[in-house]
Order: C-alpha cells, then sequence, then structure tokens
C-alpha cells in the first residue's frame, strides 16, 4: 500500500475556502447573480461575529466583545443586508422564494441578549421570509451564553437545534486549549438547554489537546454521554496561524498526529458502542435521533443565502462573502466596515465555481459523508461518471485503502481508514488553481 499522508492537513468545512476568494473586479449585482437560480429550496445563514473570549483553536471570523452598541450597529446593518437581499431574490423570480432550513452561527449568536436575538429572528422572518417555525433552525452557543432568557427567546422561535462548543469537561484541558472554563457552569449550561426542550442538542469536544490522555478523553466522552446527546462532533485539535495555539510550540507533528488518530478511535469506537452512528470524521448521531439540520458535509447542491460579514453565499456558479481575516485588528476594521455599508447590493468578494470546480466540491463533499455517494446521482448532474473525471484520485485512493471494497460499482464509500484520513483526502481533492490561490493568500 502507497504511504499515507498526513491524517491532519486541513479541515475541509466548505470548498472553494474562503483563502481563495479574491475582490471582485465587476462587483456583479445580486439580482443578476440570483436571477435564474433555482429559488425553491434556500438555506439561510446568519453570522454573529462576536465571542465572550477568544479560544486558543479558533480561526473563525469573529471578534471579542462588542463595545459601543456595537452588536446594535451590527444589526442594523444585518438588516440593510437583509433588504437589499431580498429585493435582489425577488426581482426576477420565476417561482417563489423558500428558504428550506436556517442557521445562526459565529462567532457566537448566543452573545446577542435576548432582546437582540428576537431581533435576528425578525430580521429573518420579515425580512427574509423564512418561517423558522417549519424549517429546521440551527444555532451555536457557548457555555458562558446559554442562559434561560436566551434559549427562551430561541425555543419559541422555532429552534430544532443548539450546539454548544464545550471543547473538554477536564477543566486543566480546557485552560491549555485557551478557553478557560469551569465544568460546573459548562453542567449548568447544558441543563438550561435540556429545560428549554429544543429537540437536538450537539456537544463538540476536541481531541489532541496539549496533556490530554485516553482517560481524560474518556471522561470528557462520557461526561457528555451523561446528558444523551443527540449529536456529538469530534474534532481534531488544530494549531492555525493568527490563533493563539498557532503562535506555541507543539510536540513533534508525527507523534501529535499519532495523538490525535488514536484519540479519534477511541472516540468513534467508544460511541459507536454506545448506540450512535458515525455520520462523517467528526459527526456522530444517537440512533433514532430526529434530523434537525443539514448532515454534515452535506452541502452539495448551491442556493446558500448567508447574511452577515463572515457569511459566505454560494449561487451555481459563484460564491461570494466579503474580506477574510483571522487576526483581531483586521478582523475588528472588517466588521466596523460592515457596520457603516449602506449599499449591499453587489458581491464584493468571492470565487467562480466552473464545471470543473463544481464535481471536485461534490464528490468531496459528498464523499466524507459515512454513507458515501451514489454514482447514479453524480451521473445525473453532472452527465459523467466519477472515475471519468477523476481517476487518478480515486485510484490513490483506493491504494490508500480509503476506499469501501465492499460497496458494489454503483456507490462511493469511505472505509473506516478513509473517515480517520477525511482531513487529508478531502484536501487531495482541490484543484490546481484554488491551491494556488490558497497558497498565495497573504494571512491577516
Amino acid at each position: 500500500m502507497t504511504n499515507a499522508p498526513r491524517p491532519y492537513e486541513s479541515y475541509v468545512y466548505a470548498y472553494p475556502h474562503k483563502t481563495a476568494y479574491r475582490p471582485l473586479a465587476d462587483r456583479p449585482a445580486l439580482r443578476e447573480l440570483w436571477a435564474d437560480e433555482r429559488k425553491d429550496a434556500l438555506s439561510l445563514y446568519l453570522h454573529i461575529p462576536f465571542c465572550e473570549v477568544r479560544c486558543g483553536f479558533c480561526n473563525l471570523f469573529t471578534r471579542i466583545g462588542a463595545p459601543d452598541e456595537l452588536t446594535t450597529r451590527y444589526l442594523d446593518a444585518l438588516d440593510r443586508q437583509a433588504t437589499a437581499v431580498a429585493d435582489a431574490l425577488h426581482a426576477r423570480a420565476a417561482t417563489g422564494v423558500r428558504f428550506a432550513a436556517a442557521a445562526f452561527g459565529g462567532g457566537t449568536p448566543t452573545f446577542l441578549d435576548a432582546g437582540e436575538l428576537e431581533r435576528l429572528c425578525d430580521i429573518a422572518e420579515k425580512r427574509m421570509g423564512a418561517d423558522l417555525r417549519a424549517v429546521p433552525l440551527s444555532v451555536e452557543t457557548s457555555p458562558s451564553t446559554a442562559t434561560a432568557d436566551r434559549l427562551s427567546v430561541l425555543a419559541e422561535r422555532g429552534a430544532t437545534r443548539v450546539s454548544i462548543g464545550v471543547q473538554s469537561f477536564v477543566e486543566e484541558e480546557a485552560k491549555a486549549a485557551v478557553r478557560p472554563q469551569r465544568r460546573s457552569d459548562v453542567e449548568a449550561a447544558l441543563g438550561r438547554i435540556r429545560d428549554a426542550r429544543i429537540p437536538v442538542l450537539n456537544i463538540d469536544l476536541i481531541y489532541g489537546i496539549d496533556g490530554q490522555t485516553p482517560e481524560s478523553w474518556r471522561l470528557s466522552l462520557d461526561a457528555a454521554l451523561a446528558w444523551r446527546p443527540e449529536e456529538l462532533y469530534l474534532y481534531p485539535l488544530y494549531a492555525r496561524p493568527l490563533t493563539p495555539l498557532g503562535r506555541r510550540a507543539h510536540p513533534s507533528e508525527a507523534g501529535w498526529d499519532a495523538q490525535r488518530l488514536d484519540l479519534y478511535r477511541r472516540g468513534r469506537d467508544h460511541l459507536l458502542a454506545q448506540g450512535y452512528e458515525q455520520v462523517s470524521m467528526r459527526m456522530f448521531r444517537r440512533s433514532g435521533a430526529p434530523r434537525e439540520g443539514a448532515d454534515d458535509y452535506a452541502c452539495q447542491t448551491d442556493g446558500m443565502i448567508g447574511l452577515g460579514c463572515g457569511a459566505r453565499s454560494y449561487t451555481s456558479d459563484l460564491h461570494y462573502s466579503f474580506d477574510y481575516a483571522v487576526g483581531m485588528r483586521e478582523i475588528r476594521s472588517i466588521i466596523d466596515a460592515y457596520t457603516t455599508t449602506e449599499d449591499f447590493s453587489r458581491a464584493e468578494v468571492g470565487r467562480a465555481v466552473d464545471a470543473d470546480e463544481a464535481r471536485r466540491r461534490h464528490l468531496l463533499q459528498s464523499l466524507l459523508q459515512a454513507e458515501g455517494m451514489a454514482v447514479e446521482g453524480y451521473r445525473e448532474r453532472f452527465g459523467s461518471r466519477p472515475a471519468d473525471d477523476f481517476p487518478a484520485e480515486l485510484d490513490r485512493f483506493a491504494d490508500l485503502g480509503w476506499l469501501d471494497t465492499d460497496t458494489g460499482p454503483g456507490l462511493l464509500r469511505l472505509s473506516p481508514t478513509g473517515l480517520a484520513y477525511s482531513d487529508a483526502l478531502g484536501p487531495a481533492l482541490f484543484s490546481p488553481a484554488v491551491r494556488a490561490a490558497m497558497a498565495s493568500y497573504e494571512a491577516k
């Protein structure tokens, strides 16, 4: 078998990544971008770029705190953007505009207080026309912001899923990940979420933290399982550039890779034994639990409306957003510029998605799901077969033992080893052009 690459190259949660986006010289009008798109089953994402602390591993587009009524000014801008986007969607709509799913992410959406969350829901419903009580609505939260009044608003407005970033129930590990928190506060937050009776609770945990052992990892897993969460996400720790952990020294890469891979397998096997099914490398769902949101990597088709300065929007041939940064100074500057923007009628930053990139995106995001990808569905969409479009890549995956050899020719599915190496497999499907754009991106 070919020597396996490193298992932890990059977490592929969207393709192409925003580091491949560039300013759009023609600044296309949104009404033209969306004129010929299907708009009967759109996804809506509202981005809140505020957190109470900056975790050591976090490279999300978020800032600490919101001084001088910044949340109010941000929601004002979000309202203006929603109005412009809704006008563009309806301008030349041959069919009705309908949203099939919604999510509030960040940052930490529950950084907003209860009244501000009400306003956020109003923007989604009254400006965009999303019926939040009729579609899956997922909201991210944190232990310190999952307060009873905020959760009550979310439950009443239709939230079907709450995802809480715990990362570790071991206080020393949380501190090592630059996420200081007391376990008692985490447990209290989980109790409040359960009291709110939101159908799906997801708990995020991280493995590979400095000082973490198989025993302490098992402790966190069991502490999470005590709440019988409908979903669990197990994330490998990454030390990314411009993050607090990215500036620290780490064990040898080979040793750290081996530790993370071992902890991943232990976590996977423990959850499977406890009645959970594996949906992707990261996502596990309790057997019989309701499906109240999109599965991990389930965005093969287009039709995403993102509102907020860190959100992406997807049409069939263009992905677009605003400028991207990780460093605090740059993030603050981008947020400030967003709050003073009056005209949201054009796309500013993005990347075109041609036929080859669309094929790569579909294959990548489908194959990274544990259930695999139906070859016929790919053929119906693109008029070709994945083996014809990506023979070298698929042959390499087979040589590495990443493909399940027990499936028939109609299904492409990863083996357990392939799922474990998802963060190597995903980047292997990036196009040369996207790789070059990402490599030339200057981190800021």
